[in-house]
């Protein structure tokens, strides 16, 4: 059988991505092109006008993708913010619309004289820790990660960036480091217990323990979060997480009942959803 030219390949390989519902299955299919032929995504669009021929292996690889495999998962690499992380099997996939978590991290610690010392609980890849790093210059950045698959992405992750990347459960992380950050970023479990992500790549290939946050309202992580960072920040240190847009109110609520917390605000993700609340720790709760 002749070889298919690089845009007969593309044409046929989006038609059987949108025939198996993945999303977006024509940039799916030049990002698979892409990571074979080592080229930019505009190279292979450029090459598709050619008659450059498909690479080798292609049709194997759109063939996984229209399984649902994660594209992540095929490439070896995702992309957040300004950085190319190392992804694949044992670990979360890092997500668009936690770069606005990111942002407002970044915003908190660029505020801090001198620079700023910061933890991410539940690092998972190291997403949030390693845009704080390379966005926040000065900065002193730790993540903690409790499954020893993502550990072993997050290291290959941050390790370049200087990060202290600690084994540890973010509900008892750094027990003699408490009052001395300034931010404390998280994404922790969230998902309910009987809330299956609808997506396949999520729901079979995205580990159970980086999904689900315990107890049927998936909040028990979450909230274990909240009192990590109440007792390692330092009085006025900031503190922000990620959360399912339907836990907004109650996670805001929690804290806003708590007085080790002020300043208790929800954040809209890119999709103009609440997907974040933040809080700062209040100085007249320092003894708590």
């Amino acid at each position: 059988m002749p070889a298919l030219s690089l845009d007969q390949a593309l044409r046929a390989a989006a038609a059987e991505l949108s025939a198996a519902g993945v999303p977006s299955p024509r940039v799916d299919a030049e990002l698979l092109a892409a990571h074979l032929l080592g080229e930019s995504v505009g190279r292979v669009r450029a090459l598709a006008f050619t008659d450059a021929l498909a690479p080798e292996g292609y049709a194997g690889l759109v063939a996984e993708r229209a399984r649902r495999i994660p594209l992540q998962h095929l490439t070896g690499k995702a992309h957040f913010r300004r950085l190319e992380l190392a992804v694949g099997p044992g670990v979360f996939v890092p997500r668009p619309e936690t770069e606005t978590v990111a942002q407002l991290a970044i915003d908190r610690a660029q505020l801090v004289p001198g620079g700023a010392k910061v933890v991410d609980l539940g690092t998972g890849s190291g997403a949030l820790a390693a845009s704080i790093a390379s966005e926040v210059p000065g900065s002193d950045v730790y993540a903690v990660e409790l499954s020893p698959l993502a550990l072993a992405w997050a290291r290959k992750n941050l390790d370049p960036l200087g990060v202290t990347v600690l084994e540890g459960d973010l509900r008892t992380a750094l027990p003699g480091q408490d009052g001395t950050f300034d931010v404390v970023v998280s994404n922790p479990p969230y998902i309910p217990a009987d809330a299956v992500p609808n997506e396949p790549e999520a729901a079979d290939h995205d580990p159970a323990m980086a999904l689900y946050g315990g107890g049927a309202d998936g909040l028990e992580l979450p909230g274990a979060a909240a009192r990590t960072a109440a007792r390692l920040l330092r009085p006025g240190g900031y503190f922000v997480m990620e959360h399912a847009e339907v836990q907004a109110r109650v996670i805001a609520a929690r804290l806003a009942a708590d007085p080790v917390w002020e300043a208790v605000t929800s954040h809209n993700d890119l999709n103009d959803r609440p997907r974040a609340t933040s809080a700062v720790r209040s100085a007249a709760a320092s003894g708590r």
